[in-house]
């Protein structure tokens, strides 16, 4: 697990940033937090650093929101806070073929219908800034934030 303090939103890009140069071919990330934790600026910043243009959405009231990606395949935000059952995700027309990368958030009501997690991502609010856990849960997990140590 790695531990990072996000002091403002330039910190939250540099990490989007560092998780997108170190982005797997196929990816499943969820994001934990309380409301207003920084799940959804997290995401936008990941999304901005993969090259993804114009207005990036949360997925609040959409519960899902497709991006393409320049480098190929497709990114999916999923805000799962909304459903009452996870049958209801068959319903979101989530294609898991063209998908390169899932960034969830709110995942465990959407237990037992999505992809196996590769990365959990908790975040917190702390002081003026945010704490953010990176806990792996795969091997893909493990070497994607063991390369964030890396140049």
């Amino acid at each position: 697990m790695q531990d990072i303090f996000l002091s403002d939103a330039n910190a939250t890009a540099a990490l989007g940033a560092r998780l997108a140069q170190r982005l797997p071919a196929h990816a499943v990330v969820e994001l934990h937090g309380d409301l207003g934790a920084g799940k959804s600026t997290l995401a936008r910043a990941l999304l901005r650093a993969l090259g993804v243009t114009g207005t990036i959405r949360s997925p609040t009231y959409t519960l899902v929101e497709h991006y393409p990606l320049p480098a190929g395949g497709m990114a999916l935000h999923l805000d799962l806070y909304r459903i009452a059952d996870p049958g209801e995700l068959e319903f979101l027309g989530l294609d898991a073929g063209e998908i390169r990368l899932w960034l969830i958030e709110w995942p465990e009501r959407g237990q037992g219908g999505l992809p196996p997690v590769d990365l959990k991502i908790e975040l917190e609010v702390e002081a003026v800034g945010r704490r953010c856990r990176l806990q792996p849960a795969s091997a893909v997990g493990e070497a994607w934030v063991a390369g964030l140590n890396h140049p």
